[in-house]
């Protein structure tokens, strides 16, 4: 049974979360960073707790208080907030389902468990089906990432599974480089939402049928990466892809300095002006104070400053 309500389309950033400088959640930065993203990137939805926000290395109650903010600060002015609730331990994905719910927020997404993973892919609709219980008004979407979970389960069959046993299965935040599996999971489920959430290839899941696109440099980067939505809108697809050719070569050129997530982090901060802190532990970042003018030097050769 699919579930009936609004679509989740366009861009949906995947927020970093804000740290002290001792990597204590900053709270207080988040109505500054929702303000950002509407005014200044135009993205009026969010993906909160997820890989980018470090929501496995964030306690159950520091998640509960990232999504009551985030939703608060959101009302209003966003779209839709979606809460990312999947954890190692079923009952506190539950845990955060509910709460997910009770405070306000769209809808709710969970990943596969990957320490003890899911055996066949029959288990893993079942795991999915407990969380999504949790929130049964709320819409659920599946976080397909297999290279952190090492969950490689078809997603088309595992989306056939979840709409025949969870009422609120509304789709798929789908972070993988197969287009020909997520082009065939978008022809087979076309009354589901499928988000992709490999930002530099976003051009060629929209020629696949991709009704949106959940990624972190859209924290930064949104405003411009809509100019590819809108260009592909009105079928000008050389545009389009002038536009995904600068955004190439700028995660390129950071990819080329061995940067990573915590990186990305540091780049939000210095394009947003808003200080996003420290990546928490096990992760650290090589950032130094000489990349801030070049990252600013790069971004401004490539018309994205």
């Amino acid at each position: 049974m699919a579930y009936e309500g609004k679509r989740l389309k366009g861009l949906v950033a995947a927020t970093f979360t804000p740290m002290t400088p001792n990597s204590a959640v900053n709270i207080c930065i988040v109505q500054q960073y929702v303000d950002y993203l509407v005014d200044k990137q135009k993205v009026k939805n969010i993906f909160v707790n997820g890989t980018t926000g470090e929501g496995m290395s964030l306690s159950v109650q520091e998640r509960k208080r990232l999504a009551e903010e985030w939703v608060k600060h959101a009302r209003g002015k966003m779209d839709n907030v979606v809460i990312h609730v999947g954890c190692l331990s079923l009952e506190d994905s539950k845990d955060l389902a509910a709460h997910a719910a009770s405070c306000g927020a769209d809808a709710i997404s969970a990943v596969s468990p990957s320490f003890i993973k899911p055996s066949t892919p029959d288990a893993l609709v079942l795991y999915l089906k407990e969380v999504a219980s949790a929130a049964p008004g709320l819409p659920f979407y599946y976080y397909h990432i297999p290279h952190l979970t090492g969950v490689t389960f078809g997603v088309s069959d595992l989306a056939s599974k979840m709409k025949a046993q969870i009422p609120s299965f509304r789709g798929v935040k789908y972070t993988d480089v197969n287009l020909l599996e997520f082009g065939v999971c978008i022809h087979e489920h076309a009354e589901h939402d499928f988000l992709y959430g490999v930002d530099e290839q976003l051009l060629g899941a929209l020629v696949f049928g991709s009704h949106g696109a959940v990624g972190s440099t859209y924290n930064y980067l949104g405003a411009t990466t809509n100019k590819i939505l809108t260009a592909f809108a009105e079928g000008n697809l050389e545009e389009a892809r002038k536009i995904e050719l600068r955004l190439q070569k700028f995660v390129k050129f950071v990819f080329a300095q061995g940067w990573g997530l915590p990186e990305f982090k540091n780049i939000m901060s210095v394009v947003s002006g808003i200080d996003l802190g420290p990546p928490r532990l096990p992760l650290t970042s090589s950032f130094k104070p000489e990349h801030v003018e070049k990252v600013k030097e790069e971004m401004k050769k490539l018309q994205l400053l």
